[in-house]
């Protein structure tokens, strides 16, 4: 494949992504033609006055489901690229930071989103709250970890006091997010949490991916502007410095752009595991390590992912699977695969 281009590979993925979409406007167990998918894509861009029957069904239940499912596996594999180029570390995630909620891929976790959505739920608070909470305890726990890390640890390696801070931050948070779940409701506010803390697409609506598009496409632009700069950063901090590189400026950019995307992804979908750091990986067989390349190519593999997990969530049995539980039962297998076949490779 190293003979074909980037760009050539980037395009296939593209029209096999638009492929999965049209197949997974069909699926499901309410059966829809052709003509209704077209009907709902009118209806959903304003062009069609009204829809009925299979159209309704895929403009308000299938459609968002797709776009979520999209925009939340690029939004996870963005970030995991943006994070593993700038601690130049091929096993670094989303969660690094704290960013995330309940990943088990990783050491370096925090529960902190996971504990604002978890109160929420325990207060009975409305569902934008539960994002919004979900959301903001993302943001918290990256400042937090970042000050830490950054501001009280001065004088030795940055990368590293960052990671360790992450570590504390996730340890205290586990174990208040533990405490919620043993005072709450068992037959009423622990299901709820637990089913949220597996991840699912089922309550996404066209309303709730507004701003979460807005946040994931601004943060997407802007390590897409800068994409030539971080690649610079995979040389070492010294070596970038050299090229006129503002290192820490620089870094603390990705990391407000990985934040928001992953912080955005979460909210709406609760916990969706190894997406961010199994992508990665087969992207960068494909692709190349050049960041140029490397983000769209996230992007694109990160949502064919999401999406064929999501088409297998809710098709296999009668009841839906959690997704978090589908992407770690593909993610696994699969990632020792791309461990035990192309180790030797790795840069």
């Amino acid at each position: 494949m190293s003979r074909i281009s980037p760009q050539y590979k980037l395009t296939v993925l593209l029209l096999l992504l638009v492929a999965l979409i049209c197949v997974s406007s069909l699926l499901g167990r309410y059966a829809v033609r052709a003509s209704d998918v077209l009907a709902a894509c009118l209806g959903w861009m304003g062009l069609a006055p009204t829809v009925h029957g299979g159209a309704q069904v895929v403009m308000e239940l299938r459609l968002p489901r797709i776009v979520g499912a999209v925009l939340v596996g690029a939004a996870l594999s963005v970030s995991g690229a943006a994070y593993q180029v700038m601690f130049r570390n091929p096993m670094v995630s989303p969660t690094i930071l704290g960013v995330s909620a309940v990943f088990t891929e990783s050491p370096e976790l925090s529960f902190f989103p996971a504990f604002g959505a978890a109160i929420a739920i325990l207060l009975s608070l409305p569902v934008l709250v539960v994002h919004l909470t979900t959301f903001g305890g993302g943001l918290l726990a990256v400042a937090i970890t970042y000050v830490v890390g950054v501001k009280f640890c001065r004088g030795g390696n940055t990368t590293l006091a960052i990671i360790l801070s992450g570590i504390i931050v996730s340890t205290l948070f586990t174990s208040l997010l533990s405490m919620i779940k043993y005072v709450a409701d068992p037959y009423d506010k622990l299901p709820v949490i637990v089913y949220w803390l597996m991840g699912s697409l089922a309550s996404i609506t066209r309303d709730n991916l507004i701003l979460p598009l807005l946040l994931m496409a601004a943060a997407f632009l802007l390590l897409y502007f800068l994409r030539w700069k971080i690649n610079l950063l995979s040389f070492g901090d010294e070596e970038a410095k050299s090229l006129g590189i503002p290192v820490e400026r620089l870094r603390l950019t990705v990391i407000i752009c990985a934040t928001l995307m992953t912080a955005a992804a979460v909210a709406i979908s609760g916990i969706i595991r190894l997406v961010g750091l199994v992508v990665l990986h087969l992207v960068r067989f494909i692709v190349g390590p050049d960041f140029r390349f490397l983000l769209p190519g996230s992007a694109l593999m990160g949502g064919l992912f999401l999406l064929a997990s999501d088409n297998l969530a809710r098709t296999l049995w009668t009841m839906e699977i959690p997704l978090g539980i589908l992407t770690s039962l593909f993610g696994v297998p699969f990632f020792l695969y791309l461990l035990i076949k192309y180790h030797h490779s790795w840069d």
